[in-house]
């Protein structure tokens, strides 16, 4: 395993063990829905209780990982990310409190559960919801052309079993029409 690879594979045993719920997403999930590439970041969306919360921090710190306590208290009220960064290999791990939004409730709803390499199981984002947050991830970024073409990856391995329907109402609704009809036109999923 790879030194995320590992860090994964811990938040998540810790997270599985805290019942707490949660969603692989970012280019984990980018990379395993459509074209791998390398990436040093790994994000997780959780829905933690403010107890969860507390008892996942103790025990990430008691794994070897670095994590402020009151960022991570700030995060879960303000529905924020935190970080957890492993002390020997300084990889870090974005955990992203769910947004209190109907669409990463369904979001959330939505994920599955994929083996990663390296033989992880994970709960992960769905390829539609991969391109939702990735298309908002390049609207906030000026179209960042990293994150567009993580789109055009997924798209371009699942194209016409995209549930075309699902990210239509939902980029609309999150304002990243104009942007996944930029990806999808050029491969006849888009008007």
């Amino acid at each position: 395993m790879t030194p995320e690879e590992e860090a994964l594979a811990r938040v998540v045993r810790s997270l599985e063990g805290l019942d707490i719920v949660y969603m692989v997403t970012g280019s984990v999930a980018s990379s395993h829905h459509g074209r791998p590439r390398m990436t040093h970041d790994v994000d997780i969306v959780i829905d933690p209780s403010p107890e969860g919360l507390a008892r996942l921090v103790d025990e990430l710190v008691s794994s070897g990982f670095y994590v402020d306590a009151a960022r991570a208290r700030d995060a879960m009220w303000l529905r924020r990310q935190f970080n957890a960064i492993d002390m020997q290999t300084a990889v870090k791990i974005d955990l992203i409190v769910r947004k209190d939004r109907p669409f990463s409730l369904e979001e959330l709803s939505r994920r599955q559960t994929a083996d990663l390499p390296g033989g992880m199981r994970v709960r992960l984002a769905t390829p539609e919801d991969t391109i939702l947050s990735k298309l908002e991830w390049a609207r906030k970024g000026g179209g960042s052309e990293k994150q567009l073409a993580d789109v055009a990856g997924v798209v371009d391995v699942h194209g016409g079993a995209l549930d075309r329907a699902y990210i239509d109402r939902w980029a609309r609704e999150l304002g990243v029409l104009e942007l996944w009809r930029l990806v999808a036109k050029p491969r006849g999923l888009a008007d």
